[in-house]
């Protein structure tokens, strides 16, 4: 019964940290409300995360939306983020990325479009402008 009675495995409760392993494939809405590592394939959207890095040999097909992005896999679909998005040499996004910041890195590959909205102000004040 001590499956893990002499490895060095812990698990820790506070600790909210999501692992897709490289073996591991998700089919619908991920919601992640701590940090989100994902070195497998996802089918769907992942909402509410603080952090998503899609590691080299991770796929997305669908929405992320999250904090912090880091992209270093695929992405088939839009990526939106509060705080910025950082795609990674040897990534490939195919998709729209709406960020206040965006970093991308040499030998990266986008398709899509770019827009980096001041996410400290509120809507309201960005649509007032725009109809001035």
């Amino acid at each position: 019964m001590g499956l893990f009675k002499h490895a060095n495995i812990t698990f820790e409760a506070k600790n909210s940290d999501t692992i897709i392993g490289q073996d591991a494939y998700f089919q619908g809405t991920l919601t992640a409300k701590g940090s989100l590592r994902i070195d497998g394939r996802i089918d769907g959207s992942i909402v509410d995360a603080k952090l998503v890095t899609v590691g080299k040999t991770g796929k997305i097909k669908g929405d992320v939306s999250c904090d912090i992005c880091t992209l270093s896999g695929e992405v088939k679909g839009n990526v939106s983020a509060l705080d910025h998005i950082e795609v990674l040499a040897g990534s490939k996004i195919d998709g729209d990325m709406r960020a206040p910041r965006i970093i991308i890195e040499e030998g990266a590959m986008f398709n899509g479009n770019c827009s980096m909205t001041d996410a400290k102000q509120p809507k309201a004040e960005n649509s007032q402008k725009v109809n001035k």
